[in-house]
């Protein structure tokens, strides 16, 4: 099993071009799969055997949306093994997958949003780097992973977008407004440091996923926000906000880089709440 799961790996760092985020929930949920199986070959495994590790997920009490994520990695491993040439079948093709129940994404307020945004204290340099980021952030509705690979020649001060790397490595351009781009020139004209990444830490080296969650953690706090809030909360505040300000579902997914429509639409949902909320407040006989 690990011989097949280290060569369905390198495939999809080498010919896959996958991110590093996406190796890393393969290889979690297949070596699960692999315990799962104890010492039984990869070639026993059957719809069966399918069956039994899904509800062996079940009897963990895992969501449904994560007993879906780890099928999905098995049906591709099972593909690649198929195509390989070392199954003749994909013992997943059989199995359906597990129900998900449809969440709306939290998304704030622009109300929110601004006091979320203001809240850094820009007397200092990293009120002024978070600051910087928090605009960047609503300004162009990149992922966390974009915001914190930004490096300095991935920006046009000029031309007023930016570059960023997202999913599978895929580049995109994206419009970024005129504040967060104050804010950035403020941030590197007073950080102090060579260094082609844009946000860095305390030790003057890139600053990662994990240090901005708590940042933003602590701005939270600072503005009195009683919701939960994660970085891709800013995200969905993006998507949310076009929409209901009039821009088209097309143009959101391309902002956002989804590769399926499908996924954007979510947002839909948002709006048409909003759209209710309206009519019930308005109309005389609602």
């Amino acid at each position: 099993m690990e011989r097949h799961i280290d060569k369905f790996l390198r495939y999809l760092e080498i010919e896959r071009n996958a991110s590093i985020h996406t190796i890393k929930n393969y290889t979690t949920d297949l070596h699960e799969f692999g315990i799962f199986l104890k010492d039984a070959p990869v070639e026993s495994v059957d719809y069966l055997t399918i069956r039994r590790f899904l509800a062996h997920l079940k009897e963990r009490n895992l969501t449904s949306r994560s007993t879906a994520r780890k099928l999905s990695s098995l049906r591709s491993f099972f593909k690649f093994l198929v195509k390989d040439g070392y199954l003749k079948v994909n013992p997943t093709d059989a199995v359906a997958s597990p129900k998900q129940e449809k969440t709306l994404p939290k998304f704030l307020s622009e109300t929110d949003v601004v006091s979320l945004i203001e809240a850094p204290d820009e007397a200092t340099v990293r009120g002024l780097r978070d600051r910087a980021m928090l605009e960047t952030l609503y300004s162009t509705g990149m992922r966390i992973s974009e915001l914190v690979g930004l490096r300095e020649d991935d920006i046009d001060f000029i031309g007023g977008t930016v570059k960023v790397y997202g999913k599978g490595k895929k580049e995109r351009l994206l419009p970024i407004g005129d504040r967060a781009l104050k804010a950035i020139r403020n941030y590197l004209r007073k950080r102090n440091a060579v260094s082609r990444a844009v946000f860095l830490n305390k030790n003057k080296k890139t600053l990662g996923a994990r240090g901005f969650r708590k940042i933003l953690d602590k701005y939270v706090r600072q503005a009195s926000l009683k919701e939960h809030i994660s970085p891709h909360t800013l995200r969905h505040s993006f998507a949310t906000h076009l929409l209901n300000r009039g821009a088209d579902l097309r143009s959101v997914q391309e902002l956002l880089g989804h590769a399926n429509l499908s996924t954007t639409q979510i947002y839909t949902h948002l709006t048409t709440e909003k759209l209710k909320s309206v009519y019930e407040k308005a109309h005389p006989r609602a």
